[in-house]
């Protein structure tokens, strides 16, 4: 078995499992999400920052979920779309991918890639294994994001789905607005997020155009929208939106944290 090691434990997140664990707990101890979802958004930043945020996305998926996360991150380092069947490891265990549905996608296989150091994936996957831990994932890294990109993957996910008897459910990873005032990040993104009450990608892309939104991962929530509407769902609910000025007290240059699901 080949098992990816964690690059950011200890920065991101913490790297000792009691500790982990234990922040982990906390935040999901504030957390309140709905029943259920087909998926959610979710931020990748340091738990500190955007861990209560990421924990009501998690609060949105029923516990005791032993399905698969087909989880989708933007590429920071700008590697290209991919995947990988090996299984991934944090400080509290291992989470097992689900390897015959990765090959199923038909999205390259680049075990380079997903080795590689990124946080957009990594961080979900302590929260996956501590709060499913019989769950398995489907890594996606998006090098590209455009709109036809998005479309492409989506597309290559619900056909795959369509022979697939699994439980499923997107995990997009993406934080919003970077680095600008917290008043200025919230009206943005509240705009932006807007559009995805319907489940629009069309209008979504067209107001991250107009407001020159810094999201990082557009992309994956593009093909949530997508997959998550093919699936069933019908609107796009917002759970919880913050800044890292909650945190750290600093307004002038803050990112934005949403939790969104797909309902």
């Amino acid at each position: 078995m080949v098992v990816r090691r964690p690059t950011f434990a200890g920065m991101f997140y913490p790297d000792d499992p009691a500790e982990l664990m234990t922040l982990m707990d906390l935040f999901l101890s504030r957390a309140h999400g709905v029943d259920d979802c087909y998926g959610v958004v979710a931020p990748h930043a340091g738990y500190p920052y955007s861990g209560q945020v990421q924990a009501a996305s998690y609060s949105c998926i029923p516990k005791g979920y032993s399905g698969t996360f087909i989880v989708l991150g933007p590429s920071h380092a700008g590697y290209p779309t991919s995947t990988s069947a090996m299984d991934w490891g944090t400080p509290i265990g291992v989470v097992e991918t689900d390897a015959d549905l990765c090959r199923a996608l038909g999205i390259e296989i680049r075990d380079d890639a997903i080795n590689a150091r990124e946080n957009s994936l990594e961080v979900q996957m302590p929260f996956i294994r501590h709060c499913f831990p019989e769950a398995k994932i489907v890594p996606v890294l998006m090098g590209y994001q455009d709109y036809a990109s998005a479309m492409d993957v989506a597309s290559r996910i619900t056909a795959a789905l369509e022979t697939y008897s699994g439980d499923i459910r997107i995990i997009a990873s993406s934080d919003f607005s970077h680095y600008i005032p917290d008043a200025v990040a919230r009206a943005d993104d509240q705009y932006v997020i807007e559009a995805l009450h319907n489940l629009n990608t069309e209008e979504f892309y067209k107001r991250l155009v107009e407001k020159r939104l810094t999201a990082c991962g557009y992309g994956p929530i593009a093909v949530l929208t997508e997959v998550c509407r093919h699936l069933g769902a019908t609107q796009g609910r917002l759970i919880e939106y913050a800044t890292s000025g909650d945190v750290t007290g600093d307004f002038d240059q803050v990112v934005g944290y949403a939790s969104i699901a797909a309902v």
